[in-house]
């Protein structure tokens, strides 16, 4: 066939014939498909055959001058200059010859699927399409559920006519593509079933802070172009790519997404080949992918990256969407292009840190939240618009605010400060353009239209992790460049202190040497959000709390409170683990106060009354309680799926608020039987050197454990008998007093008598350098440091050491 290439016969070497994203089709089939990648079949109409069209309908000259001067920022004119050349494409019926080689083609293609006439999907594929530096995300039209040969045809003039979209004319002219050096090819592809199951999105990257060892998957009911087009809030799975490999489970998060709606085949003879309809209420509040599917998706990824970097002779992270069928629950890839901003990004950026933080650390009004696309923060007035048809209204520097950011917005996108939606996932076609475009965008912002007014003043932050946050009002902020290229290493090890796991990906980017402290309150409070007893006596089915419904909406989608508690903080420390693998995340586990506890949801009815928390019912005096005890062996359960299921071996463990060697012997046997065995898989586990008491019986207490961490904010408190929060005496906090000083040598002399870690996770030595000194010249193993911190105090304790002839 003239015009006709079926997928076995592709390649990527292919890209001027059948375009990016039928290329790439076809090198998936001839390549990894032999490797257990099921991969639809199906053929590419050449781009040759988009010419043929142009010159047997005598229209190429004319749209030319359509072109001819085109300013892409003025919208409307753009609108119908675009409409006209789509129209006159439409317009002109294929030659004999070429429908036939199609018809001729779909035939076989049904006949290989035992069909009369098989539902395809219609793809539009431009050949200067899924390039490495720019993705053509969403630019030309693709068609589901295509069936018969009269709608072949219809849907594939529609895809010809796609290549002079607004967006796609916009985009190409933003680019410096020339109009006519782009073709079109059009993929028909066999239809995976998965109206009857789920589908979606996968990146073999982190597509936020371009963080190399992840797969990201979104996932939702039915088939894939809800989640395409930005028009669900679909579930989001990460997956660990090297434990991945060594046959671990290292799903480090599962995040129920609103997929309140799916698409599904519309009936025979519907004016369009597909539908939504509403979900059920079991498929609202139940993953879309079962682990297993969600670590056989991020397997293919492996491959798939692993040989398209091999292809191109450098990384090549990879973009891929991908279909479960209903009918036999097979999973497929049926598209993958090389991932656009990330991997650019890696190439220009030279060993350069980028940062954007505000000026202002006070606390700002927070009028709403969603999925941070970008890392950026942008300013200005709101600019609410309900239709596409209106978005000439937006102003340069405005804050665009729609349902839905489809790429039909993209001449919009790039006049915006930043971008607003109600619906879509991180992973849809919008998102993607606005990384290109560097726009920061929060999608899945629910009830955004309602809530924000045009002419508002809001920021628009990006830059905080996952979560994108909308601020009332304008803050400054700044934007920080490091150059990395010319740190040295320090002899002291320079570590981390982590609360939030969302942002460990981002943190990972900062120089460092690990985590000296990751803070199990953290993910407690923010992922659990309900004391532990009251989640127990709910799996036991003993009693009910206040706040009940809202805990039981957020554990949608795990079979029971156990479940949900022991996976949560599994995901919660592995993301941590994760981010800085293979170097020592030291995790401490929960150390709230009966006060901080009682605040919890369900929390007033376990805790007693204290007159001072701080001295009371709290640390390693908790674990072994006959009332604490079996919350915490779900903890120690928790802890023991993320070394032992999920493979982060490189996760320590820290006890806090120890007060006597015996109780160190009664917490490591509760650990010990929940699967977390000191040696066992290279386990350390350490104490918080935090009261007295840890200093003057250090030999004892090393005996037990592998390793201190001097806590310095409650060993000056209890030392001094100070409570730094109380304004009367808060001046008498101090950690330079010498009573500290010598505390903080006696801990570091005992490690180094016992040959075991020392660290210190307090802020003194990012606050006073003369701290940083003295633990530095007493050869203290590692300081952990706040993230704002580290590249500062890294560049003094290197000169520090210099001075002191440390080596």
């Amino acid at each position: 066939m003239k015009y006709i290439k079926f997928f076995k016969e592709l390649n990527n070497k292919d890209v001027p014939v059948v375009g990016g994203k039928n290329a790439s089709i076809g090198e998936m089939f001839q390549e990894l498909v032999p490797m257990g990648i099921k991969v639809p079949n199906g053929f590419a109409i050449t781009s040759e055959a988009y010419w043929y069209l142009l010159e047997s309908g005598g229209i190429r000259e004319k749209i030319k001058e359509l072109l001819e001067g085109i300013d892409v920022t003025e919208i409307d004119v753009l609108n119908v200059r675009s409409k006209k050349i789509r129209d006159m494409i439409f317009g002109t019926p294929l030659p004999i010859d070429l429908r036939e080689e199609i018809l001729e083609a779909y035939r076989i293609l049904s006949q290989e699927y035992n069909m009369e006439e098989a539902d395809v999907a219609v793809r539009s594929s431009a050949t200067a399409e899924d390039l490495p530096d720019a993705s053509f995300a969403g630019q030309q039209d693709t068609y589901l559920s295509v069936q018969g040969q009269t709608e072949l045809i219809h849907y594939i003039k529609s895809c010809m006519a796609s290549l002079f979209t607004d967006r796609a004319v916009s985009y190409r002219a933003s680019r410096g593509f020339d109009h006519f050096k782009v073709a079109l090819s059009v993929g028909v592809q066999k239809m995976v079933r998965s109206d009857k199951g789920s589908s979606g999105v996968m990146f073999s990257i982190d597509t936020e802070t371009g963080f190399k060892d992840a797969v990201f998957i979104t996932s939702a009911w039915g088939l894939g172009e809800n989640v395409v087009g930005g028009t669900v809030n679909p579930d989001e799975f990460y997956v660990f790519k090297p434990a991945l490999e060594l046959g671990k489970r290292p799903i480090l998060k599962r995040q129920l997404g609103y997929k309140n709606i799916k698409m599904v085949y519309a009936a025979p003879g519907a004016k369009h080949p597909t539908k939504n309809i509403e979900t059920t209420e079991e498929e609202l509040k139940s993953f879309s992918l079962s682990d297993e599917e969600v670590l056989t998706l991020a397997r293919y990824a492996i491959l798939i990256e692993k040989h398209y970097t091999k292809e191109a002779g450098e990384y090549r992270p990879m973009d891929m969407e991908w279909a479960k069928d209903g009918n036999s629950g097979e999973i497929f890839i049926v598209q993958a292009r090389p991932e656009t901003v990330q991997s650019q990004k890696m190439k220009k950026q030279n060993n350069t840190l980028e940062k954007y933080f505000f000026k202002d650390k006070s606390e700002k009004e927070i009028l709403l939240s969603g999925k941070a696309v970008g890392g950026k923060i942008g300013t200005g007035k709101i600019r609410v618009i309900d239709n596409i048809a209106n978005m000439g209204e937006l102003k340069r520097g405005e804050i665009l605010v729609t349902d839905n950011t489809d790429p039909d917005w993209e001449p919009a996108m790039k006049k915006a400060a930043a971008v607003i939606t109600n619906r879509g996932g991180r992973t849809c076609h919008a998102a993607i353009v606005a990384r290109e475009i560097g726009v920061p965008a929060i999608v899945g912002a629910v009830g955004a239209t309602e809530k924000l007014e045009t002419g508002m003043e809001v920021t628009v932050s990006c830059a905080e992790g996952e979560d994108g946050f909308v601020y009332n009002g304008i803050y400054e902020y700044e934007v920080e460049k490091v150059d990395l290229s010319s740190l040295e290493q320090p002899k002291t090890k320079i570590y981390m202190n982590i609360g939030n796991p969302e942002k460990a990906f981002a943190f990972s980017m900062i120089p460092n040497n690990g985590v000296g402290l990751a803070r199990m309150e953290f993910i407690i409070n923010n992922y659990i959000k309900a004391h532990p007893l009251a989640l127990m006596d709910l799996h036991n089915g003993n009693k009910e709390f206040d706040g009940v419904e809202g805990v039981k909406e957020i554990m949608s989608g795990y079979a029971n409170p156990k479940d949900f508690f022991v996976k949560k903080i599994a995901e919660g420390v592995g993301m941590i683990a994760a981010a800085f693998y293979p170097k020592p995340v030291i995790v401490r586990t929960s150390d709230f106060k009966s006060n901080e506890y009682c605040r919890m949801v369900g929390g007033k009815d376990y805790e007693p009354h204290e007159e001072n928390p701080m001295l009371g019912y709290r640390g390693a005096s908790r674990y072994y309680s006959d009332q604490y005890r079996q919350a915490f062996e779900w903890e120690c359960q928790a802890l023991a799926m993320a070394r032992n299921e999920m493979g982060f071996s490189n996760m320590k463990i820290m006890i806090p608020f120890l007060r006597t060697p015996e109780e160190g012997r009664r917490v490591l046997e509760i650990m010990r039987k929940n699967g977390l065995v000191q040696g066992e898989n290279g386990l350390e586990i350490y104490v918080m050197c935090e009261l007295p008491v840890n200093v003057i019986l250090a030999d004892e207490f090393l005996q037990l454990f592998d390793g201190y961490s001097i806590g310095s904010n409650d060993l000056t408190q209890l030392t001094l008998g100070v409570d730094r929060d109380g304004e009367l005496v808060s001046h008498v906090f101090d950690e330079r007093n010498p009573a500290l000083l010598k505390m903080f040598k006696m801990a570091i002399d005992a490690c180094k008598k016992h040959n075991k870690y020392c660290g210190i996770c307090g802020q003194a030595p990012s606050d006073y350098p003369e701290i940083a000194e003295f633990l530095v010249e007493n050869g203290i193993t590692s300081i952990s440091l706040n993230p704002d911190s580290v590249i500062e105090t890294w560049d003094r304790i290197v000169k520090l050491e210099k001075r002191l002839g440390i080596s």
